[in-house]
């Protein structure tokens, strides 16, 4: 293993955006909740079940925002029209929904800022000092604003998120696709890569990609969950990955 806590050949790292790099995956959750409690209060009353974190984690976490809300409404015995990417938010349908948690999510980025987690942070410009390609690989399509909003968009020589793949029409986590693109586009074999993720979904796409290495960042007590879903290493914080810091 190397001092950054990687085996020996492993040429580039792929970070995920939330909840690796940046404090949103909080913000995401709630933005989730308060979108499918009122869609589910509308349509059950007030004895709906609400929509908890079990539910963020199986169902919506690292997915793309439409796959996210059909997974969590069958998971619900729900089906709703797909509409169009540009519905409005209030319109009741996949897109609609999707929709409508992207300008929740907009307002609690606006209010409350968003903050990087530094030892990510400084991990990355490690891995760059040792020769280390690097990439962010995200679902969301607000991944440039948010790199821009912490002055982080130069640490990365490759950006795949929810733009890029719609333009490539790569199907998101748990699907291995965006961080297959990810190593191709920096030159790297999957082999040679190692992904660094906080979501399951993320952990399925690493191991379903045959990746060199799979990081998981247990942000919230999942390390079991991440481990069951792929991930090689388990750790808190990228500080403790490796003896680099």
């Amino acid at each position: 293993m190397t001092k950054l806590g990687l085996p020996d050949g492993i040429q580039a790292c792929l970070f995920d955006l939330d909840g690796v790099i940046t404090k949103t995956a909080v913000v995401h959750a709630a933005a989730w909740k308060q979108t499918f409690d009122d869609f589910l209060r509308a349509r059950d009353g007030a004895d709906f079940r609400p929509f908890d974190d079990t539910d963020y984690d199986e169902y919506v976490d690292g997915r793309p925002r439409a796959d996210g809300v059909r997974t969590f409404l069958a998971s619900r015995g729900i089906q709703l029209p797909e509409g169009a990417p540009d519905d409005p938010p209030d319109r009741q349908t996949v897109h609609g929904l999707g929709n409508c948690k992207n300008e929740l999510l907009l307002e609690l980025i606006r209010t409350r800022g968003v903050e990087a987690y530094d030892g990510t942070i400084r991990y990355i410009g490690a891995a760059r000092a040792e020769g280390l390609r690097t990439a962010v690989v995200s679902s969301s399509a607000n991944c440039r604003d948010v790199l821009r909003s912490i002055n982080a968009e130069h640490l990365f020589d490759v950006r795949i998120d929810g733009v890029v793949a719609a333009e490539r029409h790569l199907p998101g986590k748990p699907h291995p696709d965006t961080f297959l693109a990810a190593a191709h586009d920096l030159g790297v074999e999957p082999k040679a890569a190692a992904v660094f993720e906080d979501a399951l979904a993320g952990m399925d796409a690493g191991r379903s990609g045959h990746f060199g290495y799979v990081v998981g960042l247990d942000r919230v007590g999942q390390a079991d969950a991440l481990r069951a879903h792929g991930a090689d290493v388990v750790v808190p914080d990228l500080v403790n990955l490796g003896e680099w810091s």
